[in-house]
């Protein structure tokens, strides 16, 4: 039996990647370039902080009425270290809002949603302001069965001044970012170590 390769996830998924309904085919792009290999090692691991919430609303839509901020749909898999997709992974997200706040009340920009047959996620959502002592970053939580352990980490943007100075900052965690119509794409892949 073959084994999917990365190219051959990456043409299939993202092409597919409207399946999820989220991007509308006028801003579909050509899909981002993969976040590192999953023959590579495992997704780096890093601090949830102290914003994180249990029991999120499911949903990838986390942009609201009257929400200001750039609109950016984060997308990509969930892959084993030998390129299998995970299916039924949850993929928890958190961030701050536009102004360097996070809503600890309520589940304002908070939301899981579980990958697909192919393990695909989609997020669609603001980008979050830098506040003092960090850069730009999302909060993820990514959960699968068999995997004993639960992958908690942070993803960054390319290109942010602030990434220089955030003492947490790690480089494999950037993802890929493009222009889409007025708003921004952007692709991470997280590769799950075996529990």
């Amino acid at each position: 039996m073959d084994h999917p390769t990365r190219r051959n996830l990456l043409v299939t998924g993202m092409a597919a990647a409207g399946s999820l309904g989220l991007i509308a085919p006028a801003r579909a792009q050509a899909p981002l370039a993969a976040t590192p290999e999953c023959g590579d090692k495992a997704t780096l691991k890093q601090t949830e902080g102290p914003f994180y919430k249990p029991r999120t609303p499911e949903r990838a839509d986390l942009v609201e009425t009257g929400m200001r901020g750039r609109v950016i749909e984060l997308a990509g898999f969930v892959l084993t270290r030998d390129c299998r997709p995970v299916a039924r992974a949850l993929v928890d997200l958190w961030q701050a809002d536009e102004a360097g706040a996070y809503d600890n009340k309520g589940f304002r920009l908070r939301g899981h949603q579980y990958t697909d047959a192919q393990g695909r996620y989609r997020f669609r959502t603001i980008a979050p302001a830098a506040y003092v002592g960090r850069t730009r970053h999302f909060h993820v939580k990514v959960a699968a069965q068999p995997y004993r352990s639960v992958l908690t980490t942070q993803l960054y943007f390319p290109d942010e001044p602030g990434n220089a100075r955030d003492g947490l900052f790690r480089k494999e965690l950037l993802m890929r970012v493009a222009t889409a119509g007025e708003g921004l794409a952007g692709r991470f892949d997280f590769v799950l170590e075996a529990g």
